[in-house]
């Protein structure tokens, strides 16, 4: 766990950096934007644990390109857990050992990379936009029972389109809100007692601030 905790402190200063203005200033430039945002998220076609958390949070920022500075490229990184209380059962092991407990699911996930938006509309009260994060997504999956835990951890593949709006009453330089829409998906594949995840599918919003 050290090694992700290293990787959220560097993208979360990398992230940081790309809306920071490159000499002094009160406010951030307008061709910069930074997002922290509060995330639920829903897990789709997995019973392992609930459909949906408000266990997340998701940290982005990027420029503006161009001219028209409607296009923006950036770097992300969010996380998110969902869980499940499983009454007890009996589970058979390797086809042999049978187990007999109540557990405790979760799966947690962060996701993080690069990140591409293209915004409708530039100065005015609602900017809505359409966007996609590409990167890569590190995911563990831990039944807990009695006083024991049991996981798996993998990496995979992510790719998540979006649609949001940030509302800056303000203008570009000043700090607003912000609202997206999401699915996300991760290629991961693990095995923990008789479950077997083969994909991470998820929904989910996100609501925050936008500077």
């Amino acid at each position: 766990m050290k090694t992700i905790q290293y990787v959220a402190v560097a993208a979360a200063l990398m992230i940081g950096s790309l809306a920071m203005p490159k000499r002094a200033h009160a406010q951030l430039f307008p061709n910069g934007y930074v997002n922290v945002d509060w995330q639920f998220n829903a897990t789709v076609d997995n019973d392992f644990v609930e459909k949906g958390s408000g266990w997340g949070l998701n940290l982005e920022g990027g420029g503006y390109l161009g001219m028209s500075q409607r296009f923006a490229l950036g770097l992300f990184m969010s996380y998110s857990t969902n869980n499940k209380y499983v009454p007890r059962q009996t589970l058979v092991l390797n086809n042999q050992a049978a187990l007999t407990t109540d557990q405790q699911h979760s799966i947690f996930q962060i996701p993080f990379g690069a990140t591409a938006r293209f915004r409708m509309l530039r100065g005015s009260l609602f900017e809505p936009y359409i966007g996609a994060k590409v990167g890569t997504v590190y995911s563990k999956i831990a039944s807990y029972y009695s006083t024991v835990e049991l996981y798996g951890e993998s990496w995979g593949f992510y790719v998540a389109p979006e649609i949001g709006v940030s509302i800056m009453p303000f203008g570009d330089t000043g700090m607003g809100f912000h609202v997206a829409a999401y699915y996300g998906y991760g290629t991961n594949d693990q095995k923990i007692l008789s479950y077997s995840i083969n994909g991470l599918n998820n929904v989910g919003f996100r609501v925050g601030i936008s500077f």
